[in-house]
């Protein structure tokens, strides 16, 4: 016989959520702190409650079932609106709570989000998990909505009406090359650029973007050879090579020292890249959500601005040209350099 609104204990609640997330019986175990044994003891009791078997054996695994599936989001989102119904006027305390997050943002934005972020958690919050998951097909609002993530950094053009919105930055498209490349030997100029091999990073595989707009503006085509899935393969190829490639200045900074790479102002009008946090509201008043919202804005904020050589723009927007001594013309890129070495 299935559960009653008189009999249905919370707890069972938690360990479902938790069971589901884990497709595990020892792991979930593990994370709730109980003996195995208890643990298939609660699972019994969740299967008599749902009149549902939940996790089935799918050959050395266990997988939820659909009915399991479908209730996953909605039993996240009880258990958050009881904590915050328990928890609404009380302030989190870091030092004390275990709770893993999870982000949805790009590799770049993720990379540089975890590096300030990380620290923070480590010194205020050790029982904290960040778990940061890459962009995926699936549309933004079903993410927050289903419980996938609990919140979406990036640059959010179409949120559903119940998303939460808060802007964190503004960044601005920079081009990536090597040290030395011939693109570093005078300020940057709309027909040098042009006249460069490009890989460009999207995860769709598509080959134009605005800076084809702004070029073909002025007169202007480029030569996209290649596409790559992340921001960080496509500057894999830069390292090696006389490609070039686009990254955001500001959140792309990290990645760029990382790999001595070098990156110039590009001399166009181009859109800047509004960068936000995005919450399903349900999160609203839940103190430990608040408080991990207010450190991934923090760490975010305190971005520091790009790196001497990184785009930099004067007060009324318009590109700075790269400060120094003048430099003679930029001769055009090698081809035998137009691609990393076959190994």
């Amino acid at each position: 016989m299935g559960a009653t609104t008189r009999n249905i204990d919370l707890n069972l609640l938690t360990a479902l959520d938790v069971l589901l997330d884990e497709c595990s019986v020892s792991a979930a175990a593990d994370r709730l702190g109980l003996s195995a044994p208890a643990m298939s003891r609660t699972l019994a009791r969740i299967r008599t409650a749902f009149a549902d078997p939940i996790l089935v054996r799918s050959g050395q695994a266990m997988v939820p079932t659909p009915r399991a599936e479908a209730a996953h989001a909605e039993v996240k989102a009880v258990l958050e609106r009881s904590r915050a119904l328990f928890a609404r006027d009380r302030p989190a305390d870091p030092a004390r709570l275990e709770r893993t997050f999870t982000v949805v943002a790009n590799d770049l934005l993720a990379g540089a989000l975890a590096e300030r972020l990380l620290p923070r958690l480590r010194r205020s919050a050790p029982g904290v998990t960040a778990v940061l998951l890459s962009e995926g097909p699936y549309p933004d609002d079903l993410v927050l909505r289903e419980g996938a993530a609990d919140l979406e950094v990036r640059v959010i053009t179409a949120p559903a009406p119940e998303t939460r919105i808060e802007p964190l930055l503004v960044d601005e498209m920079a081009a990536a090359v090597r040290p030395g490349h011939p693109l570093t030997r005078a300020p940057l100029t709309p027909a040098a650029l042009a006249g460069a091999l490009h890989v460009v990073p999207s995860r769709r595989g598509r080959l134009r973007g605005p800076l084809d707009d702004a070029l073909e503006a002025v007169g202007l085509r480029r030569r996209v050879v290649a596409a790559m899935p992340t921001f960080a393969a496509a500057l894999q190829l830069v390292v090696a090579s006389d490609l070039v490639s686009q990254i955001p200045a500001r959140t792309g900074a990290p990645l760029v020292a990382a790999l001595g790479l070098v990156a110039l102002p590009i001399p166009l009008p181009l859109p800047p890249i509004d960068i936000s946090m995005g919450w399903h509201p349900r999160h609203d008043h839940d103190p430990a959500q608040r408080w991990f919202r207010h450190e991934v804005r923090a760490a975010l904020c305190g971005l520091a601005p790009a790196a001497p050589g990184a785009a930099v723009r004067n007060r009324d927007g318009a590109p700075r040209p790269a400060t120094g001594p003048a430099a003679p013309a930029a001769a055009p890129s090698d081809p035998s350099r137009a691609l990393p070495p076959r190994g």
